[in-house]
């Protein structure tokens, strides 16, 4: 991956900043923390608006969220930077992931989420992830990586999750902050409009694929099995976009996706 320069001079100026930016680790790579916030690139502004004013509002109850901040002409973005409060915490880390605490956060989101209307701005993503998860959905049979076919196919003949479709964060895993004794932190918000479970199937999805977790996680948590059979076909789609066929890195996923779909019986 290649590394994302800094933040410029007048960037940070832009939001009253003052301080050296240092990395942040996790995530793609281009975040940046100065101080008490945290910058992001290739922000889009009406995202941006959307997290400080529509999902700030939400009743903030067993999880709180980072605080949007504005340029100071008023702007959501400068130079294409976003900027938002830094929050503490670990994410999940294999072998000692708590895994209950993620999906309680999610769910604490998702039940505060279940008013909002939906974005308009989610019709405009044209990104792999949007693309994988309207593909997850649609009737017919998406384009996938001939290594993966198969399994797309398996996967998408288990039927689709219920519920009622809402605003839910697509990617919890690794963006639920957890701190001792404090109430989780949920960060870099995924907006999708689908039914809750299918974000914890994700979750579930992730957990198993890249944490060494064993299947009987599903029924610890409660997630049903076809809200993960959705969420690894969401995954195994956006690796079928993000790497090239023949290639060792989706050789990689795919063995993955394929061992876990075998170990739930799917």
């Amino acid at each position: 991956m290649t590394p994302v320069p800094p933040p410029p001079p007048a960037v940070l100026a832009a939001f009253g900043l003052d301080g050296r930016p240092e990395p942040l680790p996790g995530g793609q790579g281009t975040s940046w923390r100065v101080g008490d916030a945290v910058l992001k690139p290739g922000v889009d502004a009406s995202y941006q608006e959307w997290l400080g004013t529509q999902l700030a509002r939400v009743a903030q109850r067993g999880f709180r969220l980072a605080t949007v901040r504005r340029a100071a002409d008023g702007a959501w973005v400068a130079q294409g930077w976003g900027a938002q409060s830094f929050l503490p915490g670990s994410t999940v880390r294999e072998g000692a992931a708590d895994w209950g605490s993620v999906l309680d956060a999610a769910r604490a989101l998702h039940a505060a989420t279940a008013a909002l209307p939906r974005p308009a701005f989610l019709d405009g993503r044209t990104d792999s992830w949007a693309s994988a998860d309207r593909d997850a959905w649609a009737a017919a049979s998406p384009m996938a990586a001939p290594e993966l076919r198969g399994l797309v196919e398996r996967l998408r003949s288990v039927p689709p999750p219920g519920g009622r479709a809402q605003l839910v964060h697509g990617d919890l895993t690794s963006n639920v902050l957890l701190v001792r004794g404090e109430v989780p932190s949920v960060i870099d918000v995924s907006p999708y409009w689908r039914p809750a479970s299918y974000a914890e199937g994700i979750v579930v999805a992730d957990a198993l694929c890249w944490h060494a977790v064993p299947a009987a996680l599903v029924d610890e948590l409660g997630v049903p099995i076809e809200a993960v059979a959705r969420g690894l076909l969401f995954r195994a789609l956006t690796s079928s976009r993000r790497h090239p066929p023949g290639g060792a890195a989706l050789a990689h996923d795919a063995q993955r996706y394929r061992a876990v779909t075998s170990s739930l019986g799917l």
